[in-house]
């Protein structure tokens, strides 16, 4: 074993060969800690390595000597010494830590899953004996305040406090990231505590719930008292954190180097650019061209705006996709999930409303109550991915309403009121009413979905699984090959790229709209609007203001993935076709076939309100001639004389009844309420 002045001569040495320049900007600076690499110190005395993996609480003291002994400008008491860059001999997971790991220096990978409030904790106090006058400094090593037992003139207890040395200190809950584990494991939790410069504002922002982080700290054991007041035999685990740092970034921290910007510029200049994109989002299923562009447009995102009234509009779409079973939509859902810079999947049965929103759940560290973040806000400028829609409880679909269009998720529990930011895409999977779509009704009937939710969604895409021998034949060939050669369809971007391509746009381009642009779009919505034709008194909706704001946000998103920062009529043609796609499929009128935007967007289209208008009115011209009970009779030959046949009264008469209209105070007869 090297000796402590050994070690502190060895790191001054290093310290002086490596780091003299970025100590010295430390200090300009006003930062209190630098990072020393491992692997470098490994290179430089590998024996003294070897000592701080084994005692590293002593030998970064050495360190901190070391500092201290450099003739520097300004205070350099409190200079905190980091160590990264660990070898992998060094990762282990919280699961496997056992007594012997106790005292020594490790690297956890985990999420933070919860996290308490930064408050001052003493490190050393001085005390005043008032016999003698003497001072005596206690440092303040365990969690139990402690007071010195003893003066040297024989005074036992009862000294006054001078002073005291606080440091900031704060708890994280790290668990395993679910990636890390097999079959049924749970995930198991560990308890992280940090003091001094980790829970400066700075590096605040790196522990928030959610965050996949990668600790470097010290393994220690913390005492359980038990509820007599002594001390219990078992211990509990605590991690000492030296240094942390993120693994898992949303869009705005991914780096970019020079390569990877002359790469993402060569293949913005590509003529075939939109093409080579769809082709990469995922190559392993077949078909859907028009769905992966969508999602292609999905992760570009629109441009999300804040006025200086506070009113905010938000900038990601949402996307739907209802399918027959075996259509591919959930592998679609997993390949997004590892294109997104920050992707979550979660599925309908296995999610709760507090699971996808946020739950406040007791702290035991600091008493009280806490939050803790669930998918949505975690996966804040991420994607998330929602497979089995239609399974999910009313109640918490309902969870998901101001989430998708506020994108903030209010919280009002257990004393705590709290807004939490949930600036998340989402995209969900879900089935037709019953399991599979029916040739014979039409789309909008068969989406068992509230409509207050579908009409938050800004493309809705069925997919339908129809036989086709032509398509079967290219289908099952695809599919067999796959398995038959699993990498013969390599995407043509590859996914690295393509995640740092999508970033680049997000973080760089903000585009505007040219005078065109918004001419195209202003054309559109007229146009459609003009469609609405007037029936019985009834205008049908062909598309309203939300779907506006999404062609908007389509245009924006298709600017974005060429990389301009304008959006021209080319972008603003994109947004219509996909728009008027999705609503072709899913809010035709069979009866007057033209788009009704009521079909998806409320309860009654269009020209079911013209019926009902139309039975009211009768209804109420017959009570004029006939008095209060009207026979069924005569409604049903006055409708058929306006074009209502007997079917249409019946349903029409049953939808009255369940809203409380009117009622039957006899068989065949029936009055207004």
């Amino acid at each position: 074993m090297l000796d402590i002045n050994e070690q502190i001569r060895i790191f001054g040495e290093f310290i002086e060969s490596n780091y003299k320049a970025e100590l010295l900007e430390k200090i300009r600076t006003g930062q209190k800690f630098i990072a020393l690499d491992f692997f470098a110190l490994s290179k430089f005395s590998p024996e003294l390595a070897e000592i701080l993996l084994d005692h590293p609480e002593d030998t970064i003291k050495t360190a901190t000597a070391a500092i201290e002994q450099f003739d520097l400008p300004g205070d350099v008491k409190s200079f905190a010494v980091r160590i990264t860059n660990l070898p992998d001999s060094q990762n282990i997971m919280i699961r496997n830590i056992r007594s012997e790991h106790l005292g020594k220096l490790f690297t956890l990978l985990g999420v933070v899953r919860q996290k308490s409030d930064v408050r001052p904790m003493v490190t050393a106090a001085r005390f005043e004996c008032p016999n003698c006058g003497n001072i005596m400094a206690v440092l303040q090593l365990d969690n139990k305040f402690k007071e010195p037992s003893r003066c040297g003139c024989g005074r036992k207890g009862k000294f006054r406090l001078l002073s005291k040395e606080l440091i900031d200190a704060q708890r994280l809950v790290l668990e395993e990231a679910p990636e890390d584990l097999d079959g049924g494991e749970q995930p198991k939790r560990m308890n992280v505590f940090l003091k001094g410069d980790l829970v400066s504002p700075i590096s605040e922002k790196k522990t928030n719930p959610g965050q996949k982080i990668r600790v470097v700290g010290i393994v220690k054991e913390v005492p359980i008292i038990l509820k007599t007041g002594g001390q219990s035999t078992r211990f509990d685990l605590l991690v000492e954190a030296n240094y942390i740092e993120t693994v898992e970034e949303d869009y705005s921290d991914i780096t970019i180097t020079k390569e990877d910007l002359s790469e993402i510029k060569e293949l913005a200049e590509d003529q075939k650019l939109m093409k080579r994109l769809v082709s990469s989002i995922a190559p392993s299923i077949y078909g859907h061209e028009v769905i992966k562009e969508a999602l292609l447009l999905q992760l570009a995102g629109g441009v999300r705006k804040q006025r200086d009234d506070g009113v905010v509009t938000r900038g990601d779409m949402h996307i739907l996709l209802i399918g027959d079973p075996g259509s591919g939509k959930s592998m679609l859902l997993k390949r997004i999930k590892v294109v997104a810079p920050k992707g979550r999947f979660i599925s309908g049965k296995g999610v709760s409303g507090a699971g996808l929103t946020a739950a406040v759940v007791r702290d035991e560290f600091l008493g009280g109550w806490s939050l803790e973040a669930g998918a949505l806000v975690l996966a804040n400028k991420g994607v998330v991915c929602i497979d089995e829609l239609d399974k999910m409880s009313p109640e918490d679909r309902a969870a998901m309403h101001e989430a998708l269009e506020g994108q903030t998720i209010t919280i009002s529990k257990a004393n705590i009121q709290a807004t939490l930011r949930c600036e998340t895409t989402v995209l969900a999977a879900a089935n037709p009413k019953f399991g599979r779509f029916d040739p014979y009704d039409t789309v909008a009937n068969q989406i068992e979905l509230p409509s207050t939710l579908i009409n938050r969604f800004d493309l809705i895409f069925p997919i339908k699984d129809v036989p086709d021998l032509v398509k079967d034949e290219k289908m099952a060939s695809f599919i067999l090959n796959l398995h038959q050669n699993p990498n013969s369809e390599e995407p043509d971007v590859d996914t690295r790229l393509l995640r740092k391509y999508l970033a680049y746009a997000k973080q760089k381009i903000f585009p505007k709209f040219t005078d065109s642009a918004i001419a195209d779009l202003k054309e559109y919505y007229l146009k459609m609007r003009a469609s609405g034709i007037s029936e019985g008194g009834v205008k049908s909706i062909p598309l309203s203001a939300r779907q506006l704001e999404g062609l908007v946000r389509l245009a924006e998103a298709s600017a974005r993935l060429r990389l301009s920062q304008k959006v021209t009529k080319k972008d603003s043609r994109k947004a219509v076709e996909l728009l008027d796609y999705c609503l072709k499929l899913v809010a035709l009128d069979e009866e007057t076939g033209r788009i009704d935007i009521d079909r998806i967007a409320t309860d009654t289209p269009a020209t079911e309100r013209s019926k009902i208008g139309v039975l009211k009115e009768i209804i109420n011209e017959l009570e004029n001639k006939l008095g209060k009970t009207i026979p069924l009779e005569d409604i049903i030959k006055d409708a058929e004389e306006k074009g209502l046949s007997e079917a249409d009264v019946e349903e029409v008469i049953q939808r009255l009844k369940r809203a409380g209209d009117i009622f039957e105070p006899r068989r065949g007869f029936i009055s207004k309420i």
